[in-house]
């Protein structure tokens, strides 16, 4: 094996590692080289999981878990801009909540990335802040959580636990309080406050047709959860939360049953197994992609045949229906394929960032109904 080692500001390429100083500071080397080599690939942190109508429980943190809400000013500005980014990027969101060093949100992916959500989201809070503020430097951890979520199984503990975050916070001092906290999600599924951002018809659906019964009985569920007090299990996803808590793995084991588990998935064995091997899909794709050199020129190219189109014909904004379905398949094959940024894409077409989103909606539509695929096989 050879390894590089640095002696006066120059490296040295070494065949063995005995070649610094001498046997026993050569064995040191080695034993040094290998665990912070270990200790780095350790500590790397594996790419977030980009699944397209996953649910996603979000957890952003402070910087050294100081406060990055600081009084209602803050709490409203915010609001503010999560709901603005919400509808540009037609993101579902269930369930929210603002503590004052972090809050949470309860996402599905849509056309448009969660990490681009969360990046329009952060950064000009982030600027706002700072500058209202007079302060510099990073407002936020360096990087958030995001867990992809098992929905059938976590959906309504989600929505729960994440609503119930002020009571336990003492941010409110009772259920009754919570219901009228503006700065939580659970105060709109109750009717006591309104915005235009929030996705309540899932969730009430779930507990009723007529929305006063459902609103009772949504009530009831989350008073039921003020018992459980905190829950370390659906802040996480895990081997552990995987196979259902420490008793539960321990029985598997003896049992010689092996449980699939990642940190960046909360739910069963089967979901986390099909989840990977979807992303591991995903990725494949991508590389091939790129080593056949696709960028977005030549997914316009590609389109223009199918449609029987010019290039420019496709990137022009006619309103004629097959131009339509050019750019809308365009759209979808440039953000899910060649996983461009939705702002990258308007700009290319000089359209909105929503248009975009409707057009990704349109074009996968598209895709599906013509059996289309960007490269065939």
């Amino acid at each position: 094996m050879r390894l590089l080692a640095s002696k006066k500001g120059k490296s040295t390429c070494l065949d063995s590692p005995l070649q610094v100083g001498g046997t026993g500071t050569g064995l040191l080397f080695c034993v040094a080289y290998y665990l912070i080599y270990d200790k780095h690939i350790a500590m790397q942190r594996k790419a977030r999981i980009d699944a397209p109508g996953a649910l996603d429980h979000i957890i952003c943190r402070g910087i050294e878990r100081r406060k990055i809400f600081l009084d209602d000013s803050d709490r409203d500005h915010f609001v503010q801009r999560l709901g603005r980014v919400i509808s540009e990027t037609q993101t579902p969101c269930y369930a929210w909540a603002i503590i004052p060093n972090h809050f949470h949100l309860l996402l599905k992916t849509g056309n448009i990335p969660i990490a681009t959500v969360m990046r329009k989201l952060l950064t000009g809070y982030a600027v706002t802040f700072n500058r209202r503020h007079d302060r510099v430097g990073h407002l936020f951890q360096n990087r958030y959580k995001s867990i992809l979520c098992q929905q059938d199984r976590y959906f309504l503990e989600l929505v729960r636990y994440i609503h119930l975050n002020p009571l336990r916070a003492n941010l409110v001092g009772s259920i009754r309080q919570l219901n009228r906290y503006e700065y939580c999600g659970h105060c709109i599924l109750m009717g006591k406050r309104a915005n235009d951002w929030q996705d309540t018809e899932d969730v009430l659906k779930l507990f009723g047709k007529r929305i006063s019964s459902a609103r009772k009985h949504y009530h009831e569920f989350v008073e039921k959860g003020v018992a459980t007090g905190k829950r370390p299990d659906l802040t996480g996803g895990g081997l552990i939360r995987s196979a259902g808590g420490w008793r539960a793995l321990a029985a598997f084991r003896k049992l010689k049953i092996h449980v699939k588990g990642d940190e960046r998935i909360l739910g069963d064995s089967n979901f986390v197994s099909s989840v990977l091997e979807e992303q591991n899909e995903r990725l494949q794709r991508r590389y091939h992609l790129q080593t056949q050199g696709y960028d977005f020129d030549m997914v316009v190219d590609r389109v223009a045949d199918l449609f029987h189109l010019k290039p420019v014909q496709v990137l022009s904004s006619a309103k004629q229906s097959q131009r339509v379905k050019a750019r809308s398949l365009l759209c979808y094959w440039a953000v899910k394929e060649l996983k461009m940024q939705g702002s990258d894409v308007a700009g290319r077409l000089e359209i909105s960032n929503s248009a975009v989103s409707r057009a990704v909606t349109r074009g996968e539509k598209i895709a599906i109904d013509l059996k289309l695929k960007l490269i065939e096989n």
